[in-house]
C-alpha cells in the first residue's frame, strides 16, 4: 500500500463494525488491518467501550495506534506519537489524555435524581454486577469487568417505549447530558461525541506533519457512530444483522456494506482504498 502524499488515518467502531455483532470475532477483518499497519496507517478505535476494554483488544490485536473511548469522551494518544503536548491534553501514565466531558460520577448523581421519574424504565452498569453485564452482552465475567470500568458515562439497557426515552433524554439534556442509542445499550454522557474526537484528533496530527494533508476514513454501524461518519472525509456505514443503517446527511462521500460485520468493513475500507488511489 502507498499512501505518501498523505496522512491517512482509519477511525472504527467496534461492536457490531470491527468485530462483529454475535461473536465478537475480528478475524474476517485481519488481512486489512496487517494491510494498513504494515503501511503505517492508523487505526483508532472509536468506540463506546472503556479505555480498560480498549487496551485489552489493542493488545491483542498488536494495535498501537490512539483510540477513543466512551463515545467520544476522551482521546488516549501514545505519549512517544507526539513531541509537544497536544492542545488541551494532560499527561497521565503513558498517554496524551483529552477529556471531553465530565467525570462518571457526575451522570451517576444525576441517575439517581431521575430514578423517581423513570426508575423503572432502565438497569445501568453501576447497579448491575458483573454477572448481569456478561449476561447482557455474551462477555465472560472478567470481560464483563472490564466494560463496567466506566470514567467518564454510563450504558443503561433501556426497557421502556420509545416516547419514554425521548422524554428522558430531554430531561437529561436539560443537565448538559447526551443521550445516545447504540447496538445494545443507551449511552449517557456529556456533550461529546465521537465525532468531535475524530476532529480534534486529526487536527494533532495536522499539525505533526502541516505539509501533508490529514484524511480520514470512518466506519460505524450505529446512530451513536453517525457524528464520526459525517466528519470523516469518507464514511462506511457497516451493515447490521440486528438494526437498519444509519442514515447520513451529505451521504456523497459515504458507502454502505452488502456484508456485515468486519467483513462489510473490510469491503468499506478497500472501497475508499481504491478511491483514493492507494495501492497493495
Amino acid at each position: 500500500m502507498t499512501a505518501n502524499k498523505m496522512q491517512l488515518m482509519v477511525f472504527t467502531d467496534l461492536d457490531g463494525t470491527l468485530l462483529d455483532h454475535h461473536s465478537y470475532s475480528y478475524e474476517p477483518a485481519l488481512p486489512m488491518l496487517e494491510r494498513l499497519q504494515a503501511a503505517g496507517v492508523p487505526v483508532v478505535f472509536c468506540t463506546s467501550k472503556t479505555r480498560a476494554e480498549v487496551e485489552h483488544l489493542r493488545k491483542h490485536i498488536g494495535n498501537h495506534s490512539p483510540f477513543i473511548v466512551e463515545n467520544g469522551a476522551a482521546v488516549f494518544i501514545p505519549a512517544e506519537q507526539l513531541s509537544a503536548t497536544p492542545q488541551g491534553a494532560r499527561l497521565v501514565n503513558d498517554y496524551w489524555v483529552r477529556d471531553f466531558c465530565p467525570p462518571r460520577q457526575h451522570w451517576l448523581t444525576l441517575i439517581e435524581e431521575v430514578k423517581p421519574q423513570f426508575g423503572g424504565l432502565f438497569e445501568h452498569f453501576a447497579a448491575m454486577g458483573d454477572a448481569r453485564v456478561a449476561e447482557l452482552t455474551g462477555l465472560n465475567l472478567v470481560e464483563a469487568g472490564r466494560a463496567r470500568a466506566r470514567e467518564y458515562g454510563e450504558p443503561l439497557r433501556w426497557l421502556g417505549t420509545d416516547e419514554e426515552l425521548t422524554a428522558f433524554s430531554e430531561w437529561f439534556g436539560s443537565r448538559g447530558a447526551r443521550v445516545l442509542r447504540g447496538g445494545r445499550f443507551v449511552h449517557l454522557a456529556g456533550e461529546s461525541d465521537k465525532g468531535q474526537a475524530l476532529r480534534w484528533l486529526t487536527e494533532q496530527w495536522r499539525q505533526r506533519e502541516p505539509d501533508m494533508p490529514v484524511v480520514s476514513i470512518a466506519a460505524g454501524d450505529s446512530h451513536n457512530d453517525v457524528a464520526m461518519l459525517e466528519a470523516a472525509d469518507y464514511a462506511v456505514v457497516v451493515r447490521s444483522p440486528v438494526q437498519e443503517p444509519p442514515v447520513l446527511r451529505g451521504a456523497g462521500n459515504s458507502v454502505v456494506s452488502h456484508k456485515c460485520g468486519p467483513e462489510g468493513w473490510s469491503e468499506g475500507v478497500e472501497h475508499w482504498l481504491r478511491h483514493l488511489g492507494i495501492s497493495q
